[in-house]
């Protein structure tokens, strides 16, 4: 008997001294800097001075009440919807198409998971050189109007074009998770369901949706963050522009931070983001936890 509790306590020491650096870093990276935030923006410090006061929550007042901000926010929330929206149908199409491969399938699976493994700022700059050199010739030579021009240098379609490229990059994890999630599916339940006359959609409904619902809750929560978040395509390509049309909350926390020095104010502003990412998670998870499988 002791020498199989000298077993369990050596593993779980090992299991242990194998997470701490994971710990250690989460601690120290997120956890501690995030307190340091939170101080700060009860502060009216400018990121220089060694001197600054408490003024409790007029930062938090006084962000909520800017027309830039509110502006940013409408941009964050109208861009998340659509990117996770069409981001969702389009990689669930997909990867029922590869799920439905028996040959060639781990070719294509490499093929649409390769964007994953490119920085954000590489695909926004080689992206950015398309909308403004390649496309614009394609546009004319065709005798497309819309396609004539940059779609990032128009206030209308600036955000399309942001989206494009985020779409383009962002559906290879998920893809990868729908594919996953419909592995899992036991065939025997298909094979049932066909007996029983279901056609395709209420085998979707009945049987395929319950299992992805896991997985659907990974991506929502995922993307939405990712959508809210977003930053490097729009410094990248636009920085903001034309017009202000892509300044998300990201750009203009940055510009207030590094070019304005108001440091206290912008860590306010995302604080009052990572709320609203926080608030989206809950509600997605409360939503659909009594709808998957087993429950």
């Amino acid at each position: 008997m002791d020498k199989k509790k000298k077993k369990i306590s050596e593993r779980t020491r090992t299991l242990f001294l194998f997470t701490l650096p994971s710990v250690v870093m989460y601690t120290v990276f997120f956890t501690v800097t995030m307190a340091i935030g939170i101080y700060y923006s009860f502060t009216d410090w400018n990121g220089i001075s060694a001197s600054y006061k408490i003024i409790g929550i007029g930062n938090y007042i006084k962000a909520l009440m800017d027309r830039k901000f509110q502006a940013a926010l409408k941009f964050n929330f109208v861009y998340t919807f659509l990117f996770v929206l069409i981001l969702i149908v389009i990689s669930l199409l997909v990867a029922i198409c590869l799920n439905n491969l028996t040959k060639t399938s781990t070719i294509f699976r490499s093929i649409y998971f390769l964007p994953a493994v490119l920085s954000m700022v590489t695909v926004g700059l080689i992206w950015n050189e398309l909308f403004y050199r390649a496309l614009p010739v394609i546009g004319k030579a065709l005798n497309i109007g819309w396609l004539s021009n940059s779609l990032l240098g128009n206030k209308t379609t600036a955000m399309f074009g942001i989206l494009i490229v985020n779409l383009w990059q962002g559906c290879s994890i998920p893809i990868v998770l729908f594919l996953a999630g419909l592995q899992s599916v036991p065939s025997e339940l298909y094979e049932a369901a066909t007996i029983d006359g279901a056609n395709r959609w209420d085998k979707f409904k009945s049987i395929t949706f319950p299992f992805l619902i896991p997985v659907l809750n990974m991506v929502i929560i995922t993307q939405v963050k990712a959508g809210l978040t977003i930053f490097d395509y729009i410094m990248a390509m636009t920085n903001g522009g034309p017009g202000g049309a892509t300044q998300a909350v990201g750009i203009l926390i940055y510009n207030q931070a590094m070019k304005g020095n108001a440091y206290s104010q912008s860590v306010a502003e995302s604080m009052i983001l990572f709320v609203i990412v926080a608030i989206v998670a809950a509600v997605t998870l409360k939503m659909t936890k009594n709808k998957q499988v087993g429950d």
